[in-house]
């Protein structure tokens, strides 16, 4: 055992060769605080080199509550050490085989308390919020590409998340909504959403179990389900994605539409470009399908962006508008906004996009 001061006296259980055998700086890495399988991740600088150290922490006591809680159960949309399998079986780093790659695994090291430390390459590079739109729309291609050799035939390995979309609207942030039905017309509502923008997001949380049904009758695929700026790097001009974490089952089009929403969702991009981003990432997403085989309708695979798009945030209009009539700003792991009425304004064409894939679908 080598004992690293992490600020914590946290001991790992090895260090790997590309470390060496001593730590000059560990620098902790932002990442999602409410994720209860993570334990804290870093950039480790040693004697021979750096890595970056990814602590995947298993249920326990106190934390079913979390945004996002963890199981021991490989099935569950937040496995707690599903990642790490991803990696071990060289998942990550074969699913969608051409550019799109993941960073090198080095050494998976279980530990005497039943965490499990996650070295990997620390990947230089260009980060996704960095990539102008063209650089994003090129992703996607290759994502579809990728996506398209898995269509109908999606691995059979036990602890590949299954119905992720459906725990995740269960178990996740959807939980956590809090609004009465005058939130909805509140003055700092009613400021910064247009009435109809506030209808379409009313009646996509009234009717969000049918928009989840509509989103998981879409054809399958092996997804990602995390898929963002964040977990994107261009490793010499390659696309390395980051944090396999909730990686399994789940339909065509629903990395893009993670991929739009998000690339705006926490302010770290400007919303100016929403139109172009997702029109262009749409457009290639389906050029890749072609390309690697895929020969369904595009018709379908934008509509099922639209719903897994809806279906997915249909909490997110609720949960701002409550937050906005208490004027209560919750503490977030990457948002920039300094209050909720803010955030309000911030978001209004992002949820405008969202109610209306919601209005696509049930018109």
């Amino acid at each position: 055992m080598a004992v690293v001061d992490f600020g914590d006296g946290m001991i790992v259980a090895s260090l790997p060769a590309a470390v060496g055998d001593a730590v000059a700086a560990a620098e902790p890495l932002r990442h999602a605080q409410s994720n209860a399988a993570i334990g804290g991740i870093w950039r480790v600088k040693g004697s021979a080199g750096s890595a970056v150290l990814k602590l995947a922490t298993p249920p326990a006591p106190g934390t079913a509550d979390a945004v996002w809680p963890t199981s021991d159960e490989p099935a569950h949309w937040n496995y707690w050490r599903r990642e790490s399998l991803a990696y071990e079986t060289s998942l990550a780093a074969t699913a969608y085989r051409g550019e799109i790659t993941a960073p090198e695994v080095l050494q998976v090291s279980p530990r005497p308390d039943g965490k499990v430390e996650l070295w990997l390459a620390d990947v230089g590079g260009v980060g996704g919020f960095d990539w102008p739109v063209p650089r994003l729309a090129r992703f996607a291609y290759e994502l579809g590409a990728g996506q398209a050799r898995w269509a109908g035939r999606i691995p059979d390995s036990p602890w590949l998340s299954r119905r992720w979309l459906a725990q995740y609207l269960d178990a996740g942030p959807s939980r956590f909504v809090r609004i009465d039905a005058a939130d909805w017309d509140h003055p700092n509502v009613a400021a910064a959403w247009p009435a109809e923008v506030r209808r379409r997001l009313r009646r996509l949380w009234a009717d969000r179990d049918r928009m989840l049904a509509a989103a998981e009758a879409g054809e399958r695929t092996l997804c990602h389900l995390d898929v963002w700026p964040a977990n994107l790097i261009d490793g010499n001009g390659a696309s390395v994605l980051l944090d396999w974490a909730f990686t399994g089952e789940g339909a065509i089009g629903e990395d893009i539409a993670n991929l739009i929403v998000d690339s705006f969702a926490d302010g770290l991009m400007d919303v100016s470009l929403l139109p172009e981003l997702a029109e262009s990432v749409t457009h290639r997403y389906l050029e890749g399908l072609r390309d690697g085989g895929w020969s369904g309708s595009d018709d379908a695979v934008r509509s099922a962006i639209a719903v897994c798009g809806a279906a997915k945030y249909s909490w997110l209009g609720p949960a701002r508008v409550g937050s906005a009539a208490r004027d209560d700003l919750e503490r977030a792991s990457y948002a920039r906004d300094t209050d909720a009425v803010s955030r309000l304004q911030r978001l209004t064409d992002l949820v405008a996009l969202i109610g209306g894939w919601a209005a696509s679908i049930t018109a």
